[in-house]
């Protein structure tokens, strides 16, 4: 007998359907999570991540990055440093189209960054996050740090030296851009030595914060956005990043305004130094104290202070087995 209600059994292809969509959320969370144990989604929120998330994804791809050969890392570089010449080219030739407004001027600065940090090229102020990072949670050595920095900031002046060779003598910029962009270079250098630090570190704090911002996001759209936005403060705010400073020295050293020694040691040099400090100090330090849980750790060996201080070598894989 039966009471009227008719008992519907799952089929064969109902059970199929059900195995598959368990296969596939299977698959897709395998996917998601990369070889290092790096989350691709959020643990509690799916669209974001924690800080413990975010500087996991940093560490790791850190992780990747020491290990790049040299000429992958100088060549990288090399491509960084010639496209923040479309920086300084645009910003010249719309300050000089608009009569010199700051805002219509600065409306394509963070184009040439746009391509950098979308393209995965090495940028140096993009560095004083992800590497230091390793050296915070002692995944490697200080060195093997220097040797990156170095690496890409020849790289970065080698590939800013060429385009300001190609803006100084080529007829790419009109007379009138030409002024604009001499005085544009002129007034980096007429800036006292410690105000252009402090502009330095305050553009250094824009950068790696950048960096961080961009490992939280998932959408290209979003890291557009965002870069855009980020980059557009430096000329507002009248701050100086070192790639686009040593862009413009080079550029007036070609057109004869100025010594190459001037121009490095009276402007670059507190750039540079600005830029690292506020990337380090201010956001990559910071970001580390918040993000307290450490599981990138327990996949790698851990360096000794020893091995911090003196080894060359760029990290240790294996088993976290040693706490000193």
């Amino acid at each position: 007998m039966t009471d009227g209600k008719r008992r519907v059994e799952p089929t064969t292809d109902d059970a199929t359907v059900a195995v598959g969509s368990d296969a596939d959320e299977s698959l897709r969370e395998a996917v998601e999570e990369s070889r290092e144990g790096v989350p691709a989604a959020g643990a509690v929120v799916r669209d974001r991540f924690s800080a413990d998330e975010i500087f996991h994804r940093i560490v790791a791809a850190a992780d990747d990055e020491i290990t790049t050969g040299t000429r992958e890392l100088f060549f990288s570089a090399l491509a960084a440093g010639f496209a923040i010449t479309l920086t300084f080219m645009l910003y010249a030739s719309l300050t000089e189209a608009s009569g010199g407004a700051p805002i219509a001027g600065a409306l394509l600065y963070p184009l040439g960054f746009a391509y950098i940090i979308i393209g995965d090229y090495q940028l140096f102020t993009e560095n004083t996050l992800p590497p230091v990072a390793l050296v915070l949670e002692r995944l490697t050595s200080v060195p093997a740090l220097l040797s990156v920095w170095a690496i890409v900031l020849i790289g970065n002046f080698a590939g800013g030296t060429l385009g300001a060779f190609f803006l100084a003598s080529t007829g790419v910029f009109s007379p009138d851009v030409m002024e604009t962009a001499v005085g544009i270079s002129n007034a980096g250098l007429e800036t006292a030595w410690w105000p252009t630090f402090f502009k330095g570190a305050f553009a250094g704090l824009i950068v790696a914060g950048v960096v961080w911002l961009d490992y939280a996001s998932q959408e290209t759209v979003a890291r557009l956005v965002l870069i855009y936005i980020a980059f557009l403060a430096i000329p507002l705010g009248n701050l100086y990043h070192v790639v686009v400073s040593a862009t413009e020295v080079m550029f007036l050293v070609f057109r004869g305004e100025v010594a190459l020694a001037t121009g490095a040691v009276e402007f670059v040099l507190p750039v540079l130094l600005g830029n690292t400090i506020g990337g380090v100090v201010l956001v990559t330090v910071v970001n580390y104290f918040q993000a307290v849980e450490r599981t990138y750790q327990a996949q790698h060996t851990t360096l000794s202070l020893r091995e911090i201080l003196f080894s060359r070598d760029a990290r240790s894989d294996g088993p976290a087995d040693r706490d000193d």
